[in-house]
Protein backbone atom coordinates (compact mmCIF):
# COMPACT_ATOMS: atom_id res chain seq x y z
CA UNK A 1 0.00 0.00 0.00
CA UNK A 2 1.56 2.99 -1.17
CA UNK A 3 1.17 6.41 0.90
CA UNK A 4 -1.55 8.34 -0.32
CA UNK A 5 -3.40 5.29 0.59
CA UNK A 6 -2.47 4.70 4.16
CA UNK A 7 -2.82 8.42 4.63
CA UNK A 8 -6.69 7.57 2.87
CA UNK A 9 -7.06 4.45 5.23
CA UNK A 10 -6.34 6.83 8.31
CA UNK A 11 -8.73 9.51 7.36
CA UNK A 12 -11.76 6.90 7.18
CA UNK A 13 -10.28 5.40 10.64
CA UNK A 14 -10.40 8.70 12.05
CA UNK A 15 -13.29 9.67 10.49
CA UNK A 16 -15.68 6.35 12.07
CA UNK A 17 -13.25 7.35 15.28
CA UNK A 18 -15.20 10.64 15.57
CA UNK A 19 -18.34 9.57 14.59
CA UNK A 20 -19.14 8.92 18.83
CA UNK A 21 -18.63 12.39 19.69
CA UNK A 22 -20.91 13.45 16.76
CA UNK A 23 -23.69 11.08 17.75
CA UNK A 24 -23.31 12.34 21.59
CA UNK A 25 -24.06 15.88 19.52
CA UNK A 26 -26.73 14.12 18.29
CA UNK A 27 -28.65 12.45 21.01
CA UNK A 28 -28.48 15.53 22.60
CA UNK A 29 -31.12 17.30 20.03
CA UNK A 30 -32.53 14.68 18.22
CA UNK A 31 -34.11 11.93 20.12
CA UNK A 32 -32.00 8.69 18.62
CA UNK A 33 -34.72 6.58 16.94
CA UNK A 34 -35.65 9.98 15.20
CA UNK A 35 -31.95 10.72 14.23
CA UNK A 36 -31.04 6.71 12.84
CA UNK A 37 -34.35 7.56 10.51
CA UNK A 38 -33.03 10.88 9.58
CA UNK A 39 -29.36 9.28 8.96
CA UNK A 40 -30.28 7.06 6.92
CA UNK A 41 -32.52 9.03 5.16
CA UNK A 42 -30.35 11.54 4.24
CA UNK A 43 -27.85 8.96 3.71
CA UNK A 44 -30.00 6.39 1.25
CA UNK A 45 -31.63 9.96 -0.67
CA UNK A 46 -28.54 11.04 -1.89
CA UNK A 47 -26.29 8.14 -1.99
CA UNK A 48 -29.06 6.33 -4.07
CA UNK A 49 -28.59 9.01 -6.94
CA UNK A 50 -25.11 7.90 -7.46
CA UNK A 51 -24.83 4.49 -6.30
CA UNK A 52 -26.12 1.44 -8.58
CA UNK A 53 -27.74 -1.49 -6.69
CA UNK A 54 -25.88 -4.53 -5.61
CA UNK A 55 -27.14 -7.38 -8.25
CA UNK A 56 -28.71 -9.64 -4.84
CA UNK A 57 -32.30 -10.53 -3.81
CA UNK A 58 -33.88 -7.67 -1.32
CA UNK A 59 -34.18 -10.25 0.84
CA UNK A 60 -30.78 -10.28 1.64
CA UNK A 61 -30.75 -6.48 1.30
CA UNK A 62 -33.49 -6.42 3.85
CA UNK A 63 -31.44 -8.59 6.52
CA UNK A 64 -28.34 -6.94 6.53
CA UNK A 65 -29.88 -3.02 6.51
CA UNK A 66 -31.74 -4.58 9.77
CA UNK A 67 -29.27 -5.81 11.18
CA UNK A 68 -26.37 -3.43 10.74
CA UNK A 69 -28.73 -0.18 10.12
CA UNK A 70 -31.62 -1.12 12.61
CA UNK A 71 -30.40 -3.04 15.13
CA UNK A 72 -27.27 -1.74 15.39
CA UNK A 73 -27.55 2.27 15.00
CA UNK A 74 -30.87 1.98 17.54
CA UNK A 75 -29.00 0.47 20.42
CA UNK A 76 -25.95 3.01 20.14
CA UNK A 77 -27.78 6.17 19.34
CA UNK A 78 -29.70 5.05 22.72
CA UNK A 79 -27.05 3.55 24.63
CA UNK A 80 -25.20 7.26 24.55
CA UNK A 81 -27.98 9.05 24.99
CA UNK A 82 -28.52 6.75 28.31
CA UNK A 83 -24.82 8.02 29.07
CA UNK A 84 -22.47 5.23 28.34
CA UNK A 85 -19.34 7.30 27.54
CA UNK A 86 -18.57 7.76 24.36
CA UNK A 87 -14.43 6.51 24.07
CA UNK A 88 -15.50 3.42 25.80
CA UNK A 89 -18.46 2.88 23.49
CA UNK A 90 -15.66 2.87 20.76
CA UNK A 91 -13.98 0.20 22.00
CA UNK A 92 -16.71 -2.28 23.44
CA UNK A 93 -18.63 -1.95 19.84
CA UNK A 94 -15.64 -3.68 18.59
CA UNK A 95 -16.34 -7.14 20.46
CA UNK A 96 -18.27 -7.74 17.35
CA UNK A 97 -15.19 -9.17 16.15
CA UNK A 98 -15.84 -12.17 18.64
CA UNK A 99 -19.62 -12.43 18.46
CA UNK A 100 -19.01 -12.59 14.80
CA UNK A 101 -17.09 -15.84 15.60
CA UNK A 102 -19.98 -17.07 18.01
CA UNK A 103 -22.81 -16.27 15.47
CA UNK A 104 -21.16 -17.99 12.87
CA UNK A 105 -20.45 -21.22 14.24
CA UNK A 106 -24.37 -21.17 15.23
CA UNK A 107 -25.72 -20.36 12.15
CA UNK A 108 -22.81 -21.54 9.16
CA UNK A 109 -21.51 -23.75 11.48
CA UNK A 110 -18.13 -22.38 11.21
CA UNK A 111 -15.14 -23.61 13.73
CA UNK A 112 -12.41 -22.03 15.57
CA UNK A 113 -9.26 -21.90 14.82
CA UNK A 114 -6.85 -21.38 18.16
CA UNK A 115 -6.14 -18.01 17.63
CA UNK A 116 -9.43 -17.21 17.04
CA UNK A 117 -10.43 -18.88 20.68
CA UNK A 118 -7.76 -17.16 22.23
CA UNK A 119 -8.47 -13.83 20.66
CA UNK A 120 -12.36 -14.45 22.36
CA UNK A 121 -10.56 -15.10 25.78
CA UNK A 122 -9.14 -12.89 25.94
CA UNK A 123 -11.69 -9.96 24.47
CA UNK A 124 -14.21 -11.62 26.89
CA UNK A 125 -11.64 -10.78 29.69
CA UNK A 126 -11.50 -6.97 28.30
CA UNK A 127 -15.75 -6.93 28.77
CA UNK A 128 -15.65 -8.51 32.35
CA UNK A 129 -13.19 -5.60 33.26
CA UNK A 130 -15.02 -2.87 31.86
CA UNK A 131 -18.43 -4.00 32.88
CA UNK A 132 -17.47 -5.52 36.46
CA UNK A 133 -14.62 -3.88 38.09
CA UNK A 134 -14.77 -0.24 36.14
CA UNK A 135 -18.57 -0.57 36.45
CA UNK A 136 -18.65 1.93 38.78
CA UNK A 137 -19.81 5.55 36.78
CA UNK A 138 -20.61 2.91 34.09
CA UNK A 139 -24.71 2.91 32.73
CA UNK A 140 -25.26 -0.52 33.15
CA UNK A 141 -28.45 -0.75 30.43
CA UNK A 142 -25.91 1.46 28.17
CA UNK A 143 -23.10 -1.25 28.35
CA UNK A 144 -25.57 -3.58 27.39
CA UNK A 145 -26.83 -2.19 25.00
CA UNK A 146 -23.62 -1.28 23.17
CA UNK A 147 -22.95 -5.50 22.97
CA UNK A 148 -26.54 -5.50 21.55
CA UNK A 149 -25.49 -3.56 18.95
CA UNK A 150 -22.14 -4.93 18.36
CA UNK A 151 -24.22 -8.36 18.48
CA UNK A 152 -26.08 -6.71 15.63
CA UNK A 153 -23.41 -5.83 13.69
CA UNK A 154 -21.32 -8.98 13.79
CA UNK A 155 -25.26 -10.55 13.13
CA UNK A 156 -24.42 -8.33 9.59
CA UNK A 157 -21.32 -9.92 8.96
CA UNK A 158 -22.39 -13.03 8.94
CA UNK A 159 -25.16 -11.67 6.33
CA UNK A 160 -22.57 -10.56 4.29
CA UNK A 161 -20.60 -14.34 4.69
CA UNK A 162 -24.16 -15.84 3.55
CA UNK A 163 -24.64 -13.34 0.46
CA UNK A 164 -21.13 -14.34 -0.78
CA UNK A 165 -21.56 -18.22 -0.04
CA UNK A 166 -24.82 -17.75 -2.19
CA UNK A 167 -22.68 -16.90 -4.92
CA UNK A 168 -23.36 -13.20 -4.51
CA UNK A 169 -20.51 -10.30 -5.22
CA UNK A 170 -22.11 -7.67 -3.21
CA UNK A 171 -19.76 -3.95 -3.46
CA UNK A 172 -19.87 -3.02 -0.37
CA UNK A 173 -20.54 0.88 -0.72
CA UNK A 174 -23.66 -0.26 -3.32
CA UNK A 175 -24.81 -2.78 -0.08
CA UNK A 176 -24.32 -0.34 2.72
CA UNK A 177 -26.44 2.68 0.35
CA UNK A 178 -29.13 0.24 -0.83
CA UNK A 179 -29.64 -1.49 2.72
CA UNK A 180 -29.67 2.38 4.40
CA UNK A 181 -33.61 2.55 2.71
CA UNK A 182 -34.42 -0.65 4.84
CA UNK A 183 -34.10 0.99 8.83
CA UNK A 184 -36.00 3.94 7.64
CA UNK A 185 -39.58 3.29 7.98
CA UNK A 186 -39.07 1.23 10.97
CA UNK A 187 -36.96 3.87 12.58
CA UNK A 188 -39.73 6.50 11.85
CA UNK A 189 -42.35 3.72 13.58
CA UNK A 190 -40.25 3.45 16.52
CA UNK A 191 -39.80 7.57 16.82
CA UNK A 192 -43.70 7.90 16.30
CA UNK A 193 -44.30 5.26 19.59
CA UNK A 194 -41.70 6.08 22.05
CA UNK A 195 -40.62 9.61 21.12
CA UNK A 196 -43.39 11.66 19.58
CA UNK A 197 -43.78 13.67 23.09
CA UNK A 198 -39.68 14.47 23.62
CA UNK A 199 -38.72 15.78 20.00
CA UNK A 200 -38.27 19.50 20.15
CA UNK A 201 -37.92 20.49 16.32
CA UNK A 202 -35.87 23.52 17.28
CA UNK A 203 -33.48 21.48 18.46
CA UNK A 204 -33.52 18.93 15.76
CA UNK A 205 -33.07 21.76 13.41
CA UNK A 206 -30.42 23.41 15.81
CA UNK A 207 -26.64 23.80 13.37
CA UNK A 208 -25.63 21.01 15.60
CA UNK A 209 -27.80 18.31 14.95
CA UNK A 210 -27.87 19.28 11.54
CA UNK A 211 -24.53 18.40 10.93
CA UNK A 212 -24.55 15.34 13.02
CA UNK A 213 -26.77 14.30 10.40
CA UNK A 214 -24.83 15.49 7.66
CA UNK A 215 -21.83 13.94 8.86
CA UNK A 216 -23.16 10.62 10.22
CA UNK A 217 -24.86 10.39 6.59
CA UNK A 218 -22.60 11.80 3.93
CA UNK A 219 -18.94 11.57 5.84
CA UNK A 220 -19.28 8.35 7.97
CA UNK A 221 -21.37 6.63 5.44
CA UNK A 222 -20.80 7.76 1.70
CA UNK A 223 -16.99 8.73 1.78
CA UNK A 224 -15.83 6.23 4.38
CA UNK A 225 -17.44 3.45 2.82
CA UNK A 226 -16.89 4.75 -0.74
CA UNK A 227 -13.15 5.11 0.17
CA UNK A 228 -12.99 1.98 1.98
CA UNK A 229 -14.42 0.11 -0.78
CA UNK A 230 -11.81 1.67 -3.42
CA UNK A 231 -8.97 0.68 -1.30
CA UNK A 232 -10.24 -2.92 -0.95
CA UNK A 233 -10.36 -3.24 -5.25
CA UNK A 234 -6.90 -1.83 -4.76
CA UNK A 235 -5.40 -3.92 -2.28
CA UNK A 236 -6.02 -7.07 -0.31
CA UNK A 237 -8.65 -7.19 2.19
CA UNK A 238 -5.81 -8.41 4.85
CA UNK A 239 -3.85 -4.98 4.17
CA UNK A 240 -7.27 -2.33 4.62
CA UNK A 241 -8.97 -4.64 7.70
CA UNK A 242 -6.37 -3.97 10.14
CA UNK A 243 -6.65 -0.45 9.93
CA UNK A 244 -10.35 -0.76 11.87
CA UNK A 245 -8.20 -1.49 14.82
CA UNK A 246 -7.63 2.08 15.03
CA UNK A 247 -10.70 3.17 15.50
CA UNK A 248 -11.39 2.82 19.36
CA UNK A 249 -7.84 5.05 19.13
CA UNK A 250 -9.28 7.55 17.51
CA UNK A 251 -12.90 7.71 19.46
CA UNK A 252 -11.26 7.11 22.88
CA UNK A 253 -8.62 9.86 21.37
CA UNK A 254 -11.17 12.53 20.14
CA UNK A 255 -13.72 12.11 23.19
CA UNK A 256 -11.04 12.95 25.50
CA UNK A 257 -10.03 16.29 23.62
CA UNK A 258 -13.75 17.24 22.40
CA UNK A 259 -15.69 16.17 25.13
CA UNK A 260 -13.48 16.14 28.29
CA UNK A 261 -14.12 12.46 28.52
CA UNK A 262 -12.07 10.90 30.97
CA UNK A 263 -12.37 6.99 31.49
CA UNK A 264 -11.41 4.93 34.89
CA UNK A 265 -8.07 2.39 35.30
CA UNK A 266 -10.64 -0.41 34.98
CA UNK A 267 -12.29 1.09 32.16
CA UNK A 268 -9.21 1.83 30.42
CA UNK A 269 -7.44 -1.67 31.55
CA UNK A 270 -10.48 -3.60 30.02
CA UNK A 271 -10.18 -1.39 26.42
CA UNK A 272 -6.72 -2.16 26.39
CA UNK A 273 -7.33 -6.43 26.93
CA UNK A 274 -9.95 -6.27 24.74
CA UNK A 275 -8.30 -5.00 21.56
CA UNK A 276 -5.60 -6.71 22.80
CA UNK A 277 -7.57 -9.87 21.83
CA UNK A 278 -8.75 -8.37 19.17
CA UNK A 279 -5.40 -7.79 17.64
CA UNK A 280 -4.53 -11.97 18.18
CA UNK A 281 -7.66 -12.76 16.51
CA UNK A 282 -6.53 -10.59 13.76
CA UNK A 283 -2.48 -11.05 13.65
CA UNK A 284 -2.17 -13.87 15.61
CA UNK A 285 -1.85 -16.91 12.90
CA UNK A 286 0.17 -14.88 11.25
CA UNK A 287 2.62 -13.51 13.52
CA UNK A 288 2.98 -17.41 14.47
CA UNK A 289 3.64 -18.07 10.41
CA UNK A 290 6.33 -15.48 10.53
CA UNK A 291 8.47 -17.08 13.93
CA UNK A 292 8.12 -20.11 12.50
CA UNK A 293 9.69 -19.10 8.95
CA UNK A 294 12.99 -20.70 8.34
CA UNK A 295 15.73 -17.86 8.93
CA UNK A 296 18.16 -18.01 6.47
CA UNK A 297 21.61 -19.04 7.49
Amino acid sequence: MNWQDRLIALAIVAVWGFCFVVIKWGVAGVPPFLLGALRFAAAAGIGLLFVRRPAIPWRWLALYGLSVGLGQFACLFTAIKLGMPVGLASIVLQSQAFLTLLIAMLWLRESFSAWQLAGLLIGSAGLYLIGGLGAAGLPLSGFVLTLCAAASWALSNVVVRRIVAAGFKPDMLGLVVWSSLVPVVPFFALSALFEADNIVWAQVFSGKSLFAIAYLALIATLFGYGQWSKLLSRHAANVVAPYSLLVPFFGVLSAALVLGERLSFWQLAGGGVLLAGLAVNVFGARLLALLRKPQPA
